[in-house]
């Protein structure tokens, strides 16, 4: 059953409008649409495999990324999420990766670059005796095209920056944003290798490399560019690191070339001009129930990810493609990425705290789980379709990825991805033209009647609040239960994206959410364990540290109307 907000975001970015901007179908019929396109792909059996995605879908146990809920079955349905452009060192690589970038957010899709190949501001340019604008200057051009450019006519495209830590530049795009106008349709990151953290582990000069001819530009001491890095996204959230290293030891296809960029949010490291398709399954929806016993479902978890790993697989071939490039490396390599939401309101479901253990341990077999149903999915596709490559036994040269599923956790009536609950009652800001959304999570009052805590009074704390860690009269083991993000200790938030990535080929998107008494240190901290850990990406945010925030305590404007 579809919620009041689910609605009103469908109505908004998904149902079809008529050339009068009338909506001409319903959420069965969008559901209908989707299963009956995706279905196409299949040689034989189409009439019983659209049945079977539509159930998927309808029942809410796997959704797609949002360009395929936007686009498929209309003619040129473009219908991947991620996409990664080069940018090499030439006006004409420059605006040709410009052009494509528009095409791909006008229908829908989101864009990562690697700029680090772009010779520094104030190098010489001899074609034409002048000096080079510098890969920031270039980034901002990209922003204010993104900035007319809507995706698929109903959101605004989605940039990943990247430049190398070794870039003469990197200290001007550490602070590219600091000024909180600046690349507001950019997520950046700084590209991270293992020999730059290892100076400053041992805090050694380190060269910043001209990319034009390879010379060094000049040297500056490792711990200058970290320093800058950790107090910039202590104070505005940005940049988040991407470890270039730890992608390229796991790179799947590393005779294709070095990966150097991801998506918009970091989860799916692709190659230039490769594409992914992404999908998420519905934990609470993979529960049974006995004499109120809740429990993990493994049985229809395992059908789930069977389902929807030939889902995604189909969604390559019912594609249309923008760019010839980007058909020849999807086709070719196959990659899709099946990951999750709904893990902090399951845990919520089987009674086990956020910060705790036994949510880590379950995670890891969780996760593990899904891999290994998702290989045996894609190896039993390679025997009815073929490998991604001749040296090869499965269909998808990847399968697993933890996008933040925004949108669609919201469709689905659940938490985001793996993170824990920003609040047990807030307002999502921003994201439907100004409107205001409020959430008021059903678990957490589900819980609350249960154990006949419910009340007026403690209705009407938790709308103010989003906490109830300071009501005396809640048992402290449910305040453990029911903890959000910020009170959450740094250390979990970690333990539980390196619980998932563990058993994920692609990569993680998870915020560490901090309060705002978090300090640069911590931030340090926190970016030095992720990279020990093997992470691929970090990303922090500390509450408040930027004016616009989609998620917002229901009191921060003076209102408890949640």
């Amino acid at each position: 059953m579809l919620t009041d907000n689910a609605i009103e975001i469908l109505k908004e970015r998904y149902l079809l409008r008529n050339a009068e901007g009338k909506i001409i179908e319903s959420p069965e019929e969008l559901f209908r649409r989707v299963s009956r396109h995706i279905a196409s792909a299949e040689k034989k059996d189409r009439s019983l495999w659209e049945a079977r995605f539509y159930n998927l879908l309808a029942g809410l146990e796997f959704l797609p990324n949002s360009p395929t809920l936007m686009n498929a079955g209309n003619p040129k349905g473009q219908l991947s999420a991620c996409f990664v452009l080069p940018v090499d060192d030439s006006l004409e690589s420059i605006f040709t990766s410009l052009k494509d970038a528009a095409l791909i957010h006008q229908s829908g899709g989101g864009t990562g670059y690697n700029f680090s190949k772009l010779r520094p501001k104030g190098d010489w340019v001899t074609t034409s005796s002048g000096k080079a604008s510098g890969p920031v200057a270039f980034m901002k051009v990209y922003d204010a095209a993104t900035e007319h450019v809507k995706q698929g006519g109903k959101r605004r495209g989605a940039n990943m920056g990247i430049l190398n830590a070794d870039h003469p530049d990197i200290l001007d795009f550490i602070t590219s944003k600091a000024d909180d106008l600046s690349l507001q349709n950019f997520n950046i990151s700084v590209g991270i290798s293992n020999e730059f953290m290892k100076a400053v582990e041992e805090q050694l000069p380190w060269s910043l490399i001209n990319p034009r001819d390879g010379s060094i530009a000049k040297k500056v001491e490792a711990t200058e560019v970290w320093n800058a890095i950790t107090e910039e996204a202590w104070k505005t959230g940005d940049p988040g690191l991407i470890f270039l290293s730890t992608i390229n030891e796991q790179n799947p296809t590393p005779n294709l070339g070095t990966i150097e960029s991801t998506n918009p949010c970091g989860e799916v490291p692709l190659l230039p001009y490769e594409s992914c398709n992404l999908g998420s399954l519905n934990l609470v929806k993979m529960i049974s129930s006995q004499n109120d016993n809740i429990r993990l479902d493994w049985t229809k978890l395992g059908d789930t990810v069977t389902m929807a790993v030939r889902f995604l697989d189909n969604v390559i071939d019912a594609n249309h493609y923008i760019l010839s490039q980007i058909k020849k490396m999807t086709t070719t390599n196959r990659k899709i990425g099946l990951g999750v939401m709904g893990w902090a309101e399951l845990l919520m479901l089987l009674e086990i705290p956020y910060a705790s253990k036994k949510a880590i341990s379950l995670g890891e077999r969780l996760m593990k789980f899904i891999k290994e149903k998702s290989y045996e999915a894609s190896t039993a596709l390679s025997k009815e379709r073929g490998s991604f490559s001749s040296g090869q036994k499965r269909r998808n040269a990847t399968c697993n990825s933890i996008a933040p599923t925004g949108t669609i956790s919201v469709i689905a009536n659940t938490s985001y991805s793996i993170e824990p609950l920003f609040a047990l009652a807030y307002q999502r800001v921003g994201i439907l033209g100004g409107k205001v959304q409020n959430e008021f999570n059903r678990v957490f009052v589900q819980k609350m009647k249960e154990l006949k805590l419910w009340n007026k009074e403690i209705e009407n704390e938790v709308r103010k609040t989003g906490s109830i860690q300071h009501i005396k009269t809640i048992p402290n083991d449910m305040k453990e239960l029911f903890k959000t993000s910020l009170e959450i200790p740094w250390e979990y938030h970690l333990k539980h994206q390196l619980a998932f990535q563990k058993y994920t080929d692609n990569a993680v998107s998870k915020t560490i959410n901090l309060p705002t008494s978090a300090t640069i240190d911590e931030v340090s901290t926190i970016f030095w364990t992720a990279w020990k850990y093997k992470l691929k990406g970090i990303t922090v945010y500390r509450y408040g540290s930027k004016s616009k925030q989609v998620l917002q305590k229901c009191n921060l404007n003076n209102t408890t109307d949640c």
